[in-house]
């Protein structure tokens, strides 16, 4: 008789990742025993079989790794193609370079990577990898750019600029933050030398503004008007799950995430002494994690969006009578859909850094931009265009909210019945395997990893 599998489970910072998992085990692998630590006497086997859904740095890879039959895990040991910005940014513009048609070309904004740890070395950078950057900076100043790190997150050391003398006073203030050790007063300065891997994207001036009080979650404060409506900046946040070596699968309840404070372009200050003056990221920056005092307020999904006025775009009245509609959002999920798949085609042709194996699983959570051109002379027929920031593994689910915390069980129980259940299942039951909550997901690249190739699935 086979014997159960054990599993390991451990989110020691993640507490609710570390319930959901557990409900979701419960669901898809009812008799596996749950350890919160690898057994010293584990060996593992067909008949002795083991899942380890934990963070990356709990899990063992070299089981993963020698295993393949027994072992099932829940991230893919190498896959910094996709997860690091800087490496995710190389990756896409090999592939554009190879696949001059893909359409990766107008879904990613225009990125430079960089690797600096003092601000001196922009002098060097501005005649080498940086030089049409530069050119750009100096021909037309009222374009901007936007500094991310490689491998921060939660909106870490994010600035905006439009000079190069903005973007070395930047540096320059990293640097002082490095010498004193903390900077009480920004909650996104970060330490170049720990860093170092940076890259500068194309700053997207055209986002697509709503007003999320549109949407009324307190019955206590009166609706708004159309003409009391102020535009916010928000980005999508999409749940994906790839499988095995490969199936990528999106989950369809997208987020979006706003804004602490309406839109306004972009402006350069300076202070009296002459130096630029950082920008204000507020109207900016959406990530949860810089407006934990809101709590669940800049936290919407994308289907409430349904009805909403758009507020960018024309600059009169003439803009209230446009409102976003379910063929709208339907749009924007088949865009992402297409996007993302073409993404990981992209990190298929960069094996070095990512490696999907057959007996492992993740879940990566996506963030999108869309951009609103009335006007777009590369996608004429699309009125929202979605761009592609960045791809994050182990996702902060947590800064959710309680309101839409059953989005997120809905879909770890799709995961598990996926993901977990079809590895463990007997061969002869594996067929019937039930997907009460698996059904949801949308297959939207199905691959041959060691085959002819990729092939893309209707949805």
């Amino acid at each position: 008789m086979e014997s159960q599998p054990i599993a390991l489970v451990d989110w020691p910072s993640a507490p609710l990742t570390e319930s959901l998992v557990r409900k979701s085990l419960n669901n898809a692998l009812p008799l596996a025993t749950l350890v919160a630590a690898i057994p010293e006497t584990f060996a593992a086997s067909r008949d002795n079989r083991m899942l380890q859904w934990a963070t990356y740095d709990s899990m063992d890879h070299e089981l993963t790794h020698f295993h393949a039959d027994s072992v099932l895990s829940s991230s893919y040991t190498i896959r910094k193609a996709l997860i690091r910005k800087h490496f995710l940014s190389r990756c896409i513009h090999s592939y554009t370079t190879k696949h001059s048609d893909s359409l990766l070309k107008n879904a990613t904004p225009r990125t430079w990577d960089l690797e600096i740890a003092y601000a001196d070395e922009l002098d060097e950078m501005w005649s080498d990898e940086l030089w049409d950057l530069g050119a750009e900076l100096v021909e037309d100043p009222s374009k901007w750019w936007i500094l991310k790190p490689g491998m921060a997150d939660r909106g870490m050391g994010i600035r905006l600029f439009n000079s190069k003398e903005t973007l070395q006073k930047i540096f320059e203030d990293f640097e002082e933050t490095s010498d004193d050790g903390e900077d009480d007063q920004d909650q996104t300065a970060v330490i170049t030398s720990q860093l170092r891997h940076f890259v500068i994207q194309e700053y997207i001036s055209t986002p697509l503004l709503v007003d999320p009080y549109e949407i009324n979650l307190n019955p206590d404060l009166p609706t708004k008007t159309p003409r009391t409506l102020q535009g916010y900046k928000f980005h999508m946040r999409a749940y994906f799950i790839a499988s095995g070596a490969l199936k990528l699968y999106m989950y369809p309840r997208v987020l979006a995430l706003f804004s602490a404070v309406r839109y306004s372009p972009p402006t350069q200050d300076i202070a009296s002494d002459g130096q630029p003056v950082n920008v204000d990221l507020a109207p900016h920056l959406t990530n949860t994690s810089l407006q934990t005092h809101k709590g669940e307020d800049g936290v919407r999904l994308l289907d409430e969006l349904i009805g909403c006025h758009v507020l960018s775009g024309a600059q009169d009245d003439s803009h209230l009578g446009l409102i976003l509609t379910a063929e709208d959002i339907s749009n924007l999920q088949d865009q992402m859909a297409t996007v993302l798949a073409e993404t990981f085609k992209a990190a298929l042709e960069n094996p070095v850094h990512f490696q999907p194996v057959p007996n492992a699983f993740e879940l990566f959570g996506v963030d999108f931009l869309v951009s609103h051109n009335p006007v777009n002379p590369t996608a004429p027929e699309r009125l929202y265009q979605v761009q592609l920031l960045e791809i994050n593994s182990e996702p902060a689910i947590e800064l959710t909210g309680p309101r839409l915390t059953w989005i997120l069980e809905e879909l770890f129980l799709a995961i598990g019945e996926v993901c977990v259940s079809p590895f463990f299942a007997a061969e002869r039951s594996r067929a019937a395997t039930s997907l009460v909550h698996g059904d949801l997901l949308r297959k939207c690249l199905e691959v041959d990893v060691h085959g002819s190739g990729a092939r893309m699935r209707p949805s």
